[in-house]
């Protein structure tokens, strides 16, 4: 299983902003080892965010995603202490789940 994401969240002018970093190595299965062999594809598929257990952002990923992704999104609502949640699936089956609250 990869690292855990690294997930803030603040709450400013009834938006809250969310930005998450995952630990994933993005693989696209086009690039090649130093004997010639393809690296064999992993990459995250889906990915799901919610506030207080109601799905804010889904999200479908693909091959072009580059290593250890980025996203940021805001949604509206949230108040401080809120627990966020954020999943991924990746082609192989691997998942991860991690958690955060609003600041």
């Amino acid at each position: 299983m990869a690292n855990p994401m690294r997930i803030r969240a603040a709450v400013k002018d009834g938006f809250t902003e969310v930005r998450v970093l995952m630990s994933h190595v993005m693989e696209t299965g086009q690039r090649k080892d130093s004997s010639g062999a393809l690296v064999p594809a992993h990459f995250i598929t889906e990915l799901t965010a919610k506030h207080n257990d109601k799905v804010v952002l889904s999200a479908q990923f693909g091959p072009s995603v580059s290593t250890n992704p980025y996203l940021s999104f805001k949604f509206e609502g949230g108040a401080k202490g809120d627990k966020i949640v954020v999943s991924w699936v990746d082609n192989k089956g691997d998942s991860r789940s991690d958690e955060a609250q609003i600041a």
